[in-house]
């Protein structure tokens, strides 16, 4: 599977800060970079993408074969493109392929007639939430709970394993590992 692409920071600043009770501003350098590790640490737990984004990947082709895309929850497909050996990518006839997102987000594509293809670049939107402030309570609030442990325990290697409340508030979003 390919890497996520650049990760949202689900939270704001100020939020993090007042959930702190942080005030001064010298922080807030130390504070963003903890919230983009502990948004980077949510979407690999929940294996979701927490702020909605444009994702591109590229598959080989399974003639016939229902495929998985990698991330998700998938809002929309917006193209499938063949891409052969030799040459440009072309956009596939809409007869030549299927496109589906089934009811738990996850999104699919087969190819039925390839052409010169052997492989496919799928283009589609995928994610939680259209902005932060759009997560789900226990999503956010356990986003909240690890920039706090993150900052309270930055000089402490000991203390870089996520709380089990964290955790707890994060399970039910999680998605199996195919």
């Amino acid at each position: 599977m390919q890497p996520p692409p650049a990760a949202t920071p689900a939270l704001a600043l100020a939020d993090a800060k007042a959930w702190m009770r942080v005030e001064l501003d010298e922080e807030d350098a130390v504070i963003t970079e903890l919230i983009a590790a502990a948004t980077a640490s949510c979407e690999a737990f929940v294996g979701q993408l927490l702020i909605a984004r444009a994702v591109t990947e590229i598959l080989p082709i399974q003639t016939g074969n229902w495929q998985r895309l990698g991330f998700g929850p998938v809002r929309a497909l917006t193209s499938v493109e063949g891409v052969p050996a030799d040459g440009a990518p072309f956009v596939f006839p809409v007869e030549h392929y299927g496109i589906d997102v089934d009811a738990s987000g996850e999104g699919w594509v087969r190819v039925t007639q390839p052409g010169a293809a052997g492989r496919m670049r799928v283009t589609y939107m995928a994610g939680l939430a259209e902005q932060a402030d759009a997560l789900p309570p226990d999503v956010r609030q356990g986003l909240l709970r690890l920039v706090a442990h993150l900052y309270a325990a930055r000089d402490d290697a000991r203390d870089a394993v996520p709380p089990d409340a964290v955790t707890r508030l994060w399970q039910p979003w999680r998605k199996p590992v195919l």
